[in-house]
């Protein structure tokens, strides 16, 4: 049984940080229900659904992936009848997440000033670019812009260059994996109160947060951080060095890690006492890396790899896909898992990182088809008959 096998989720969410906040709650074992409009349905269902790469059966990636464990319910919230229906299963809810623009909720009526009223427990999480509060709640964003306006991008790519975005799209991800906290703790505190609250995530909040440390020396000095690559702003040799085959990444962080290397290299100039300590390190920062990236490209990135773990030098590849997706430290942990799909087919995915002692893992179930379980959870929850079915399905409020 999984550990939120007791929570009922409403997901009215689309795109990328909605969807990931409550795939990850489905994958422990949420119950977690995608209420679609009739007809399209959520729009991540058809992107990438014609590229013959990223797609299974007009599914593409996106939907593929960010939709396992749940199930579809179709429902036209912009009639009156749809939204009744709605706020009937709100009462049935413990959570209802999405991640429309501000201002959105509240003019479908599906706000938790709105939800409260049908059921006082509910929690509601609304994930947008800038928060419901402030100067410029309505501003547009999406993940770029997230990381942009989050400050993290000035920091990203090397010193004189361009900014650079992070190559994965920590803007949303990183909304998506505070809002899973946010609603959590919600949860939590409604053991003690008996209460529901809203969630307010602000994509730009979750970007400032994971600035930390970074953060706060500026705010102590004033002193802009500049993009310093892969590279360290105090340790050296800190960052990513050509071998024959792969890059790799040292991280010599103190003294005791730098004199070992020189050590292993067998460099007498990286063993000159100058370098002895961080400052004239740092000052040569840019002899150093180039006399070790001068030892590094003679051997490929295995031959260096051993010798580095002998002498307890903190290294790694630099895995691409194929390599991190296949490193068996990955495998073993179930980072990869095997999705079926209701064609009878499967799709290999992420997995999930939370791993916990007490709580199984639950059947990894398909991502649903569009209204595939409407009927089951409208009877299961509502009672509805075959016949009340019917005569919504009739009349367009359900499909």
């Amino acid at each position: 049984m999984g550990a939120l096998s007791d929570v009922t989720i409403l997901d009215l969410t689309h795109m990328l940080s909605g969807p990931y906040s409550s795939q990850l709650m489905a994958d422990m074992g949420a119950n977690c229900i995608k209420i679609e409009p009739p007809a399209r349905g959520e729009a991540t269902r058809k992107l990438l659904a014609d590229d013959e790469n990223y797609s299974i059966e007009g599914v593409g990636a996106y939907f593929l992936t960010l939709s396992r464990n749940k199930k579809s319910v179709c429902i036209d919230l912009k009639k009156p009848e749809g939204l009744a229906l709605f706020y009937e299963l709100v009462k049935k809810a413990d959570v209802v997440i999405n991640n429309f623009a501000a201002g959105v909720p509240a003019r479908l009526g599906i706000d938790y000033q709105k939800l409260k009223h049908h059921n006082p427990a509910i929690i509601t999480c609304s994930i947008t670019g800038f928060g419901e509060t402030g100067p410029e709640p309505d501003r547009a964003a999406f993940d770029l812009v997230a990381q942009g306006m989050g400050g993290g991008m000035s920091i990203t790519g090397e010193e004189g260059a361009p900014p650079l975005r992070a190559g994965i799209p920590i803007g949303d991800l990183g909304g998506g994996l505070f809002a899973t906290i946010g609603i959590l703790s919600a949860l939590n505190q409604r053991h003690s109160t008996g209460r529901g609250q809203h969630v307010d995530i602000s994509m730009q909040d979750c970007q400032i947060s994971m600035l930390n440390y970074m953060a706060t020396m500026y705010l102590m000095s004033g002193v802009q951080p500049p993009a310093v690559g892969n590279s360290h702003f105090v340790h050296v040799p800190y960052g990513t060095f050509k071998t024959r085959t792969r890059y790799l990444i040292l991280a010599c962080m103190g003294d005791a890690f730098y004199l070992k290397l020189a050590h292993m290299l067998d460099d007498p100039e990286l063993m000159s006492p100058r370098f002895a300590t961080q400052p004239v390190r740092w000052a040569h920062r840019h002899f150093i890396n180039e006399r070790v990236q001068q030892h590094i490209e003679k051997q490929d990135c295995e031959y260096w790899l051993q010798r580095l773990k002998e002498h307890r030098i903190p290294a790694a590849p630099v895995n691409d896909f194929a390599y991190a997706l296949n490193d068996p430290q990955v495998l073993a942990r179930d980072m990869v898992v095997e999705v079926p799909l209701n064609n009878g087919t499967s799709v290999k995915q992420p997995g999930n990182p939370v791993k916990l002692s007490a709580s199984r893992a639950s059947p990894i179930t398909p991502p649903p088809g569009l209204g595939q379980h409407t009927e089951q959870i409208l009877s299961s929850y509502l009672d509805l008959s075959p016949s009340q079915l019917e005569e919504l399905r009739n009349s367009g409020i359900i499909a």
